[in-house]
């Protein structure tokens, strides 16, 4: 994924910019193994960061890999189940929630009710930053649209060319994962929960859902921070 490094550095600015302190609570949204939270807790070594996802493979290779990392904790939860928010146990409100490549898999409706619940959560200023390839809705804008995406396939081309032989694909790594000895518990659970069915990949793919979902849980201010083509960190603030 072209960009990747950066746009984990740039998330990570904004929250040690944003937070008001040099040890915040943040939320980590559908967390995968833990790469964003890790990053985090390297530039911040005092913040303490809540890991949130519902896959059991995912989860399994982030406690074997950060389960003893001062300051991070991994829990399982289903974003798409209400009241996920109060079964995380938090002590006080969060000053961030941040989240990468994952909200896109949460249909529109889900969408809309996992921002207004983590509203409930953050803190008055508190900031949501979720970086992914979120598309503009070609209907309104088809030449910016076009363009976005022509882009993002640019870089991605460039980016493959400078490698050096070739590397897994998405599709691969999870087909490897998913046979890996080492893992074959959790994937087991992970088709009990038929999480390999549940990948949606296009109601919330699109940016202006993303900023009416924001816009109806209450945050104040919603923008683009940081932008290469369809792949941008997006913001909220919650009112001060």
């Amino acid at each position: 994924m072209p960009d990747r490094e950066e746009r984990f550095a740039v998330l990570i600015d904004a929250v040690e910019a944003g937070a008001g302190r040099a040890d915040p609570l943040v939320l980590d949204l559908g967390c995968g193994p833990g790469s964003l939270a890790v990053r985090l807790l390297d530039r911040m070594p005092a913040a303490r960061v809540v890991a949130i996802d519902t896959d059991p493979l995912l989860l399994a290779l982030g406690r074997a890999a950060h389960g003893d990392r001062p300051g991070l904790r991994f829990t399982d939860q289903d974003l798409r189940v209400p009241g996920w928010a109060g079964r995380l146990g938090l002590r006080r409100a969060a000053d961030a929630a941040v989240s990468t490549t994952a909200l896109h898999w949460l249909n529109a409706g889900e969408l809309w009710a996992v921002y207004a619940e983590l509203a409930t959560v953050l803190r008055p200023g508190g900031l949501l930053l979720d970086g992914d390839h979120l598309l503009e809705d070609e209907a309104a804008a088809p030449g910016l649209a076009r363009l976005g995406d022509a882009v993002t396939e640019r870089a991605v081309r460039r980016h493959v060319d400078g490698q050096e032989g070739t590397g897994e694909d998405w599709k691969a790594w999870w087909e490897a994962a998913t046979v890996a000895p080492e893992l074959v518990g959790p994937a087991a659970e992970r088709e009990r929960r038929r999480l390999s069915e549940d990948h949606h990949g296009s109601e919330s793919v699109l940016l202006s859902q993303h900023i009416a979902a924001l816009r109806a849980a209450g945050f104040a201010e919603i923008g683009t921070l940081w932008q290469y083509g369809e792949n941008r960190i997006i913001c909220g603030i919650m009112p001060g």
